[in-house]
């Protein structure tokens, strides 16, 4: 079993049946995932997305919209998404704390090393928002990086679908799904894009496991952090 776990979960995993913004009755059900699994004696950190408001990459098309701007507007949804998050897990009975790597001080605590582990041994959930607090890189960079500064033994990666595939399964019906990667593997095979490059080597050089799973189905958060024995695992070796 993985006792401290990074669940990295997207922005649109939040909106459920709406095109934007949050659903809340869709967190509410990832908060009673989140409990289960808490039931374990598992410590669980969050890094959400912000895609349901805003993403940065996009903003910045055309040019109108610095790419500095754009990344920092898209760190703020990350916090609004937080925020959210926070308030309905602790409503749901999941002690839950947001703390921030953007200063927000009105809204959020800032994020610290002591701060995040302080939460963690005394049972909360931590979510984390404002990516990495810079521009030009993703939140699944940011994801990797708080993995390894809170020596996560895993990240766990929600997706739509079970896994890892040699391509989009969504788009093709015969792709294959792997039960096994290596991060050599998944940087060499353009169709695999599961997380950015630079998430993927960075957690390559540190040797940080990662577990990618479907997020939506019931008791998969849990089973990932019990055995691992679901989706695609990728490792060094």
């Amino acid at each position: 079993m993985y006792k401290r776990i990074l669940l990295k979960l997207s922005g649109e995993q939040l909106q459920g049946k709406y095109d934007g913004g949050i659903d809340i009755e869709r967190v509410k059900w990832i908060a009673s995932e989140v409990k289960q699994t808490l039931g374990l004696g598992a410590q669980i950190v969050i890094m959400i997305g912000g895609g349901n408001y805003a993403r940065g990459a996009q903003l910045s098309e055309g040019g109108a919209v610095s790419r500095v701007t754009a990344d920092n507007v898209g760190m703020l949804a990350t916090l609004m998404n937080g925020l959210a998050l926070s308030d309905i897990f602790n409503h749901s009975g999941v002690d839950t704390r947001v703390i921030t790597n953007i200063k927000a001080d009105q809204v959020a605590d800032q994020f610290t090393h002591r701060r995040a582990l302080s939460h963690l041994k005394k049972g909360r959930v931590v979510v984390v928002a404002g990516g990495i607090g810079r521009p030009y890189l993703t939140t699944d960079t940011a994801a990797v990086s708080l993995a390894l500064e809170l020596d996560c033994d895993v990240i766990l990666k929600a997706t739509k679908v079970d896994g890892v595939y040699d391509s989009d399964p969504i788009v093709n019906p015969a792709a294959q799904r792997f039960d096994r990667l290596t991060y050599q593997q998944a940087l060499e095979q353009p169709d695999i894009k599961v997380m950015d490059k630079a998430a993927l080597g960075l957690a390559m050089d540190h040797r940080q496991s990662l577990l990618v799973f479907k997020l939506l189905e019931s008791g998969n958060i849990y089973k990932a952090v019990e055995s691992g024995d679901i989706g695609t695992i990728i490792s060094v070796d």
